[in-house]
């Protein structure tokens, strides 16, 4: 029996096969586009071919005209100026982002990123005293800075201006600086709220180069050259694939199809995408990020860094394989304290878990959150002691129905510092007031969370027959690529369909499945579904949900190259758990 929430569509058919005929495309990708909000032609047209023409004026973010200002007045002079980052894939992306565009203006900069474990997340008082002493003007924070007051403040008595850059949520007051340019800001108008910091800081890039004396057609030939690094930033941030992001991503993908950036082709070589092959979204999420996060995760960010300012390819190659060696490191590191928290017995009944170990690496804790989180359902933090101060750090993740950094913010006596959003956070507090925390984070989750919301959601885009599956509606669908937050691969449910035979176990774990509905066939893949091979026994009428994805190895042995991809099952007619949206 199925554990999840099924939420099947009733489109309106008239909007379908509207959009059907305005289009010219077939039912599957018609129906998709209505269920998420597209239905009128001209917004499935756009979204269909997302054009940089569609990127917003950098201008009308608020505080934008004195940043762009300050900065040709810093570089014109010869000002000092520092770039302060972060250590995850945005802030170092941010970081060489903004080097790369004030060197293209004519103007130098140095930079600064914490070590996650030796500092922490955020702007520290004495990197701005050091920075300060040592002639510094001018400082420019990406991807951090937001909740920074007390720091900026710090370096305005010093004298030196600060130019905010991020797009986590703001608190009451802003940070008195010079410029604070975030989206997110209460009485900023930009009309996209998603960006990421990497996409922040391309739109300071973007408008610092437009005040140059070039073409228009080579601001935006470079411009758009720096969308590589920002489609891979705002897909490793988890921000929604929609709008701008789309954009973005969109052509910073299919730029990778020619990379003349040392680093950005070592790394892309050593993550196995070598001569024109472009990885997906989901490729850029599962094999590109995680090798740009782990020098932050084990060690110091700095050659992440370096890997794309370096000009030297033989430089590059050497720290795309340090960078390698490190996410594979990190992987062993994750898996080790993943078991130890899955060996622990959980309680049913929690509403939200908290696990903490003595000498857990704390760089790989919020994967490990997520991991839970994925198998549990329910928010989750991990949290190990630092052995340094004694104190206890870590990071939490959520499930959709739960905001995490309202959670945070209901119970701010207990923790040194915390910050984060919906779905991330961390918290920095003292050993011995965990289990108060455990106690406290769970009892606030149970009072607002239904057992309906532990449960995942199959949110089904479109209810369709085998008859529909065709090999250009199936590309129609994949169209609708990147797929991500906010833009997930469309999932498919098929009613009342024959399990034609004995599904077949593959590596233990997984199962080749074949469905027949109205005399056509369908094979699946059934990835971690060896467990639930008995409820496909051969004739068993069923309820499927599945996803539909690009299969080179298909396509490499001349058969069509996608492959369809179970994610339920259930029996046939069996709605106790069928919500209808």
């Amino acid at each position: 029996m199925t554990h999840s929430r099924w939420l099947l569509p009733s489109p309106d058919p008239r909007d379908v096969e509207a959009l059907v005929s305005a289009l010219r495309i077939a039912a599957p990708a018609a129906g998709i586009l209505v269920h998420r909000g597209l239905g009128d032609p001209a917004a499935a047209r756009r979204f269909l071919q997302p054009s940089l023409d569609d990127l917003h004026d950098p201008l009308t973010m608020r505080d934008m005209p004195r940043a762009v200002a300050r900065l040709r007045e810093a570089i014109r002079d010869g000002q000092k100026t520092l770039i302060y980052g972060d250590y995850d894939v945005d802030g170092t992306t941010s970081v060489v982002l903004l080097t790369k565009a004030i060197e293209l203006a004519g103007g130098a900069s140095s930079y600064y990123v914490p070590h996650r474990l030796k500092d922490g997340y955020g702007m520290r008082p004495e990197v701005v005293e050091t920075a300060a002493a040592e002639g510094v003007k001018l400082i420019v924070s990406v991807d951090t800075g937001i909740r920074a007051a007390e720091v900026v403040r710090r370096a305005g008595e010093l004298g030196v201006d600060v130019i905010v850059t991020d797009h986590h949520l703001p608190e009451t007051e802003l940070p008195p600086a010079l410029a604070v340019l975030n989206p997110n800001r209460p009485d900023c108008p930009y009309p996209d709220k998603n960006l990421c910091g990497a996409g922040v800081a391309f739109k300071l890039a973007q408008a610092l180069l437009a005040t140059l004396p070039w073409t228009p057609e080579k601001t935006r030939r470079v411009c758009e050259s720096f969308l590589k690094l920002v489609a891979i930033a705002t897909v490793a941030d988890v921000v929604p694939l929609t709008g701008e992001n789309r954009v973005m991503v969109k052509h910073g993908l299919d730029d990778l199809r020619a990379v003349r950036n040392a680093g950005l082709r070592a790394l892309l070589d050593v993550a196995g995408f070598t001569g024109n092959t472009v990885p997906t979204a989901r490729q850029v999420a599962f094999q590109i990020a995680p090798r740009l996060n782990a020098a932050g995760r084990m060690d110091t960010a700095m050659a992440a860094i370096e890997l794309f300012l370096t000009g030297d390819p033989a430089r590059a190659r050497e720290l795309a394989q340090q960078l390698d060696g490190q996410n594979a490191e990190r992987r062993q590191v994750e898996d080790e304290i993943r078991d130890t928290c899955e060996r622990l017995a959980v309680d049913e009944s929690s509403a939200a878990l908290v696990y903490y170990g003595e000498n857990w690496h704390r760089g790989v804790l919020g994967i490990v959150a997520s991991r839970l989180v994925e198998r549990l359902h329910r928010p989750v933090f991990v949290i190990g002691r630092n052995p340094e101060d004694g104190l206890a750090q870590g990071s939490g993740r959520s499930i959709p129905a739960f905001h995490l950094l309202e959670a945070m913010e209901a119970m701010p006596d207990l923790f040194v510092r915390f910050g984060g959003h919906q779905h991330a956070a961390g918290v920095t507090l003292e050993a011995a007031r965990v289990g108060e925390f455990r106690e406290r984070f769970n009892a606030y989750a149970a009072a607002r969370l239904s057992p309906e919301d532990f449960l995942p959601r199959m949110d089904v885009d479109a209810v369709i027959e085998f008859g529909d599956i065709t090999d250009p509606g199936v590309q129609e669908v994949l169209a609708l690529a990147p797929f991500g937050h906010g833009n997930p691969p469309p999932l498919l449910a098929a009613l009342d369909v024959e399990v034609a035979a004995q599904p077949v176990v593959m590596k233990e774990k997984h199962l080749r499945v074949m469905v027949r509905q109205n005399g056509r066939a369908l094979p699946l893949k059934a990835w971690n579904f060896a467990e639930r091979a008995g409820e496909m026994p051969p004739g068993a009428r069923v309820d499927i949900t599945f996803t539909l994805e690009e299969d080179a190895y298909s396509a490499a042995r001349g058969y069509p190259g996608w492959a369809a991809v179970l994610r339920d099952v259930r029996t046939a007619k069996d709605y106790n758990r069928t919500f209808r949206v």
